[in-house]
C-alpha cells in the first residue's frame, strides 16, 4: 500500500470515527445505512488536476479525482478518480469543496441521490 493510500485511509477512519453511523430504513427497500463525512478547514484546496478520462465501461461510471485534507500530512492530498459500478435510477454527486460564510472550508464526499 502507497504511503498516500495509507494517508488517505487514515484520514478517512478517523474522519469516520468522529461522525458516526446513521442507519434508515426505506419503507420499500431493505434497511440502508448512511455514512457522512465533513472536513472543516481554513486551507483553501488547490486547483482541480487534470485527468484523462478513460473509456467509457459498460455497467460503470467514472468519478472524477478530488483533494482531501489530511491532517497528519497538513495538506491537501490528491485522490484519484476511479470507476464506479453504476446504480440504476440513481446519480453520483462527486466530492466538493465549498467555502462557508466563514471562510472555513468544508469537504463533502462523493454520494449517490435518487
Amino acid at each position: 500500500m502507497s504511503r498516500k493510500s495509507s494517508a488517505l485511509i487514515l484520514s478517512a477512519a478517523l474522519a469516520l470515527a468522529g461522525v458516526g453511523l446513521a442507519a434508515t430504513t426505506a419503507v420499500q427497500a431493505a434497511p440502508q445505512v448512511s455514512v457522512g463525512v465533513g472536513v472543516n478547514i481554513g486551507v483553501a484546496p488547490p486547483a482541480p488536476r487534470f485527468e484523462r478520462v478513460p473509456p467509457p465501461r459498460a455497467g460503470y461510471m467514472w468519478a472524477p479525482g478530488y483533494w482531501v485534507w489530511s491532517p497528519r500530512m497538513r495538506r491537501h492530498v490528491w485522490v484519484d478518480g476511479r470507476w464506479m459500478r453504476a446504480r440504476p435510477g440513481y446519480r453520483y454527486m462527486p466530492a466538493r469543496w465549498y467555502q462557508g460564510p466563514r471562510g472555513h472550508w468544508h469537504f463533502n464526499n462523493g454520494y449517490w441521490t435518487r
